[in-house]
């Protein structure tokens, strides 16, 4: 990826270089213009999918993560395919004003072990820029770097052996499947138990989907760190989460998801190469991992 670097932007602070290790330098993006167009109908359409009835003592409401579970398709709330003009569309286009990282919520589950994430292209840092949007404006745990994750919580490698092996996944997989454009948003909440869960948190994600490829690269990567003897849940189900929160202090609601994409087109409107492949320590709380080792996939 090129141009925008995370400080370059905007209005915006320099939060990740907080976190990432020196050697995990940050990721640059390539940068692309999309703007929506057809605006009153997109917001008609989205109230008429999320909007629940309104009593009469309420003055305000909050569409809550478990009321869609599923990930709403973006045909049913009259999202644009294709990238157009903007016309008036009545939502902010400013970040909020940025609170301090160490004034903000953490995030209270226990996490384990060693992860693998994939990063996923960006044009002009839009991931990186709903990662702090939503952070800042509910005051949430801020996710250190935009992921999409193929690998939890590792615990049979030591550090060095990992970031060995991680070393040689360019040798086996010169460059992971090209992503499709998101088959829609999710905003729920998780309980460590349920199929695919692994912790207790709220969450909102852009939906990515899997496909023969994706599944090849997989089995490649987790044959890579666990050998020829491996489980893992089939069919994958990728996504790339934007805000994260704790269940009991949730602030996220799908509707403001939903705003929030439909003002930055390019969330739900491009597909992504994969740009690089990084190992993450992820013991503990979120305020703990630390970036190990990255491979960049594009220069």
């Amino acid at each position: 990826m090129s141009s925008t670097t995370t400080d370059q932007m905007d209005g915006l602070p320099v939060v990740s270089k907080l976190y990432l290790s020196s050697s995990c330098p940050e990721l640059k993006a390539e940068s692309v213009i999309s703007d929506f167009s057809d605006t009153e109908e997109i917001l008609s359409d989205i109230e008429r999918v999320v909007t629940p009835p309104i009593q009469e003592e309420q003055e305000e409401f909050i569409i809550e993560s478990t009321s869609l579970p599923s990930p709403i398709p973006l045909s049913r709330i009259g999202l644009p395919t294709t990238t157009t003009t903007t016309a008036g569309l009545a939502i902010p286009t400013a970040l909020p004003s940025s609170s301090p990282l160490s004034s903000r919520r953490s995030l209270e589950w226990q996490f384990k072990g060693l992860t693998v994430w994939l990063e996923l292209e960006e044009f002009d840092n839009d991931l990186t820029r709903a990662v702090e949007y939503f952070s800042s404006k509910h005051n949430s745990p801020f996710i250190p770097q935009s992921h999409t994750t193929a690998i939890y919580g590792m615990e049979h490698l030591s550090i060095e052996e990992a970031r060995a092996r991680l070393r040689t996944v360019r040798d086996l997989i010169p460059q992971w499947p090209t992503f499709a454009k998101p088959t829609g948003i999710t905003s729920d909440i998780a309980q460590c138990g349920r199929p695919g869960q692994v912790c207790d948190i709220a969450w909102s994600e852009l939906t990515l989907a899997t496909n023969p490829q994706h599944e090849a690269a997989l089995d490649i990567l987790y044959e890579l760190f666990y050998g020829s003897v491996y489980n893992r849940d089939r069919p994958w189900k990728p996504h790339n989460s934007v805000a994260y929160d704790n269940p009991d202090t949730n602030h996220l609601s799908l509707l403001d998801t939903i705003m929030y994409a439909s003002q930055n087109p390019s969330l739900l409107g491009m597909e992504r190469r994969v740009a690089a492949i990084a190992l993450w320590s992820t013991v503990g709380k979120m305020g703990d991992w630390e970036c190990l080792e990255r491979v960049r996939f594009i220069d």
